[in-house]
């Protein structure tokens, strides 16, 4: 009954979600009342579809680029091989962690230029380190008779790892970039101080004009964005644990 309620409590919040940037003037009535002196209740200044899908391609490229770079940084650390490495690995993936997003913009605006290509950088930077930790868990965790039957069977160790360990450790990795992915939706709102389109935009301009509708529209759209991720990424992770016999 409670799976019940939660699909039905998610599909209502997509339905909204999908309404709500195709005919925003549907919901003025909703914020009419946190706006002063006949300001505007809805943002117009640009398409919140097109800020949103806008936003969404930036933190996709950025945690995509991450998965890829952390994970990588991951499997090389947990081969025999690789293992020296770990140190240096962790201390390049603390990066972003260690700089704030807005001072990595900060510094990357006069290298690169305003738009999107900063922003990317921060987000980047930002996403390494969950997905790094967390592969590095899967990997380090597996049980040691599943590896230990895998040798026995003759497999090589790139065998091992892309038919072994990476299927059982999905469930972490999935978790790590379940993180990222959260954590650079909300980040990315910082991106329209460097003027990358971002729903940052309807935020920042409310706080320009003090428009308290603006300020809700952009948060609620970008909290109802990480309760999607969130959950599509939590179904991913139950879906890998049961495959492998977690």
């Amino acid at each position: 009954m409670k799976n019940v309620f939660s699909f039905i409590a998610l599909g209502l919040l997509v339905a909204a979600l999908i309404v709500f940037l195709a005919v925003p003037q549907l919901f003025a009535p909703i914020f009419r009342p946190l706006v002063q002196n006949n300001a505007p209740a809805i943002y117009t200044q640009a398409n919140l579809f097109s800020l949103t899908l806008s936003h969404l391609t930036i933190v996709a490229i950025a945690t995509g680029l991450a998965t890829l770079v952390a994970s990588a940084l991951a499997v090389l650390v947990t081969r025999p091989s690789g293992a020296d490495f770990l140190p240096l690995s962790r201390s390049i993936v603390n990066i972003g962690q260690t700089f704030p997003p807005v001072a990595v913009l900060a510094l990357a605006v006069p290298m690169i230029g305003f738009g999107e290509k900063p922003t990317l950088i921060a987000l980047f930077l930002y996403a390494l380190l969950p997905v790094f930790e967390n592969t590095l868990t899967g990997l380090t965790t597996l049980p040691a008779a599943v590896m230990d039957a895998a040798r026995g069977s003759g497999m090589t160790g790139w065998q091992r790892l892309v038919k072994v360990e990476l299927p059982l450790a999905l469930p972490a990795i999935l978790a790590g970039i379940r993180l990222s992915a959260v954590i650079s939706l909300s980040t990315a709102t910082i991106g329209s101080t460097v003027a990358a389109r971002t729903l940052g935009e309807v935020i920042i301009a409310g706080l320009q004009s003090n428009n308290l509708a603006f300020i809700l529209q952009g948060g609620l759209i970008v909290a109802a964005l990480a309760v999607l991720i969130h959950t599509a990424f939590s179904a991913l992770e139950s879906a890998a644990a049961r495959k492998t016999g977690h």
